[in-house]
Formats: structure tokens, sequence, C-alpha cells
């Protein structure tokens, strides 16, 4: 009786110590799809929060817009697959949650609102390596935000900003200070 009594501690310990599910930020989950929808917020938390909701649902993945059609998608998975690095999408399995990446000089899905002075399109980069790389050759420039094809047009837009504004998150945008 001690014996298992010392066994589900120990099994009790380690699963505490397990940290929680997150979503992956630039994978898929290719197949075992059985439904898919349009996500009219473009933010893949309403892609895992539907997953969460159904009981078929096993794993998800979220397309951004311009990337699996024109519309952000969420894919329901009624198994889960093996996930596939691609920037199109975010992807996950039941009970995990969408968590961004935290912490450096990159700040993903985060709009910083206002300041701006320039504006110009820019090609498609999961990071928003083009629309940092503008700022800083400008010496004017203090921050930027660049917003995913699909959500203010059919090109990645960039924002190049005089003043720093407060982090506001959104799915659309990456941003980052520079000075």
């Amino acid at each position: 009786m001690a014996r298992r009594a010392i066994m589900i501690a120990c099994l009790l310990m380690v699963c505490a110590a397990v940290p929680p599910a997150r979503a992956q930020t630039s994978f898929d989950r290719p197949g075992g799809d059985y439904s898919n929808f349009v996500v009219s917020s473009g933010d893949p938390a309403a892609c895992a929060a539907r997953c969460e909701r159904d009981g078929r649902c096993r794993a998800w993945s979220f397309s951004y817009p311009r990337t699996a059609a024109p519309n952000a998608i969420c894919w329901l998975k009624n198994r889960v697959t093996k996930r596939v690095e691609d920037t199109c999408c975010v992807s996950g399995v039941k009970g995990a949650g969408v968590v961004e990446q935290k912490g450096g000089p990159v700040e993903f899905s985060i709009d910083r609102t206002g300041g701006d002075y320039k504006n110009l399109d820019v090609t498609t980069d999961a990071n928003g390596a083009p629309c940092e790389a503008a700022c800083k050759g400008e010496e004017r420039c203090r921050a930027w935000t660049y917003v995913r094809p699909g959500y203010l047009g059919p090109s990645a837009r960039c924002f190049l900003k005089e003043k720093l504004t407060a982090p506001r998150r959104k799915p659309c945008c990456v941003s980052g200070v520079v000075r």
C-alpha cells in the first residue's frame, strides 16, 4: 500500500512539472480534417476555442488570410497529425491555447498603433523582417509594425513609427522597437 502511494505521488509530481500544452506558431498539421470555417476575426485563438468546445476535435490548424484562402480559415481535425513547419499557420492539439512568442526585439501578435510617419508594401515574412530592416535603415524610425497580408489588403504592409506607443494584442501584426 505504501509503495503504491509513493508511486502515485511520484506520478503527480512529474505531471505537475510538465508545462501546459501550447499551440505552435509557424506549424501546420495536414490531414485529419473533418470541418473548416472562416475566422472573421483573423485570430488563431478563435480556432483553438472552437476545438475545445467540439467533442470530435483532437487538433486544429489555423491559416492566416491569403495563405490557404483569401480569409483566415480554421481546420478542425479528428486526430492529431504530425506537425509540419509552415509560416502559413498556427496549429495545436485540444487543450493547447495559443501562446505567442514573448521576449526579444520582435513582438508577435502585437500592434503599436499610432506614431506612424510612413507606411509601405513589403514582401511577406512571418517575422516581419523586411519591415524591421526598413526601420533600422532610417534614423527617424523608433519602432515598426508589420501587418500580415489579408488584414489590411492583399499585400503585407509596414508602418514605420517616429514615437513609441503602447503595445496592443492583435493577431494581424508583428512589431518591434529599434531605438
